[in-house]
């Protein structure tokens, strides 16, 4: 039975990625605590374990004393001799008190404890490997929903979507297949638990390293994303190599990169805008499609004054104010947008032309 023991501990390493030394630490506790209590001992004892030859010993340890007071846990200096002459006071001296039979109470004794070992072990395990896939994309199952959340099926694991987190423009049934973004992973006492989301915006990141081999080289590299889930979204771009056009690079030949995005998005639009350190030329961009006259910094606020013309205020303003709210999120500035006339009735420009238009970097 004791070789049956190790050999199924050797088994359960090998099988769950388990450090075998952890394992029988944890059975070398479980037969001590099994041995105090079926044969109610308060005596210090240590199990010794030999998986080579399938052996299992328990040793009482005993301090050596002149004047014995409790034979539990202490023994005479006069017997301890009998057993070795070099025994002084305070040594200890270990005494097998191995029960007969005993094979049988280790053997359970393990079963519980190693069992709730490997559990865990394996919580471990899962936990790890899902937390090093934090902030990436993993396609799974829909295996349920309820009024909270979309339950996927990860793998190893379910995920909870956020029904929140769900796009307006979408829906999913039982056994669909959906690309998910890892937002969360804990580690719990009902084991790991992994969030996952449809609209964060670093799915629409992760999304183009996908399908744009310059991103995921490096070589065109994503600096911001702003983004309403299922409506409209802004990414902005940039190369090191001048010779290099990262917009292009995204939007692919014949706008196939990024159609691929947009229908994995459900019809989400997306606009692809090249990255200046210019504010002036970045704001600029990141209000495309509208043309701009001028952008007014003022870098102590961390706010500018964009003026368009007339004919463009709207458009650069946008639908409810999206346009120029995905602005502001992608460049991280605060954008007052203002009209060509308003501006000249205010003063801030000194003629009214639309052939002042600011030169965009249009990629």
């Amino acid at each position: 039975m004791k070789t049956d023991l190790f050999e199924a501990m050797e088994v359960l390493a090998e099988e769950k990625g388990i450090d075998k030394e952890v394992l029988y630490e944890t059975l070398d506790a479980a037969i001590v605590s099994a041995y105090k209590k079926n044969f109610n001992s308060k005596t210090n004892v240590r199990v010794d374990l030999d998986p080579k030859d399938g052996s299992m010993r328990v040793l009482a340890r005993l301090n050596v004393v002149e004047d014995l007071e409790d034979e539990d846990l202490e023994i005479s200096l006069e017997e301890a001799r009998e057993i070795d002459p070099a025994y002084a006071e305070g040594d200890v001296v270990e005494k097998e008190v191995t029960p007969r039979n005993f094979g049988r109470i280790a053997a359970q004794a393990a079963k519980q404890v190693v069992t709730q070992r490997v559990r865990e072990a394996e919580r471990g395990v899962i936990y790890s490997d899902y937390a090093d896939r934090l902030e990436e994309i993993i396609i799974g199952t829909v295996q349920r929903k309820d009024h909270r959340y979309l339950y996927i099926h990860l793998g190893k694991v379910e995920g909870k979507l956020p029904m929140n987190e769900l796009m307006p423009n979408e829906t999913y049934e039982v056994h669909d297949r959906i690309k998910v973004f890892v937002t969360k992973v804990e580690n719990t006492s009902k084991g790991p638990q992994v969030y996952v989301s449809r609209t964060h915006p670093g799915l629409l990141k992760r999304l183009f390293e996908v399908e744009v081999p310059e991103i995921y080289d490096g070589i065109v590299e994503v600096i911001s994303v702003a983004r309403e889930a299922g409506d409209r979204s802004k990414i902005s771009v940039h190369a090191e190599d001048p010779e290099i056009d990262p917009v292009g690079s995204c939007v692919g030949q014949r706008g196939q990169r990024v159609q691929t995005v947009v229908d994995e998005l459900h019809g989400e639009k997306i606009d692809i805008v090249h990255y200046s350190e210019d504010p002036v030329v970045y704001i600029s961009n990141a209000l495309s499609p509208s043309k701009v006259v001028e952008v007014k910094v003022n870098e102590e606020a961390h706010a500018t004054t964009v003026i368009v013309p007339d004919n463009q205020l709207s458009l650069a303003i946008g639908k409810r104010g999206q346009n120029a709210r995905l602005a502001a999120k992608l460049t991280g500035w605060k954008i007052d947008i203002k009209s060509e006339s308003e501006a000249y009735d205010d003063g801030e420009l000194e003629t009214s032309s639309t052939d002042s238009d600011l030169e965009l970097d249009e990629e």
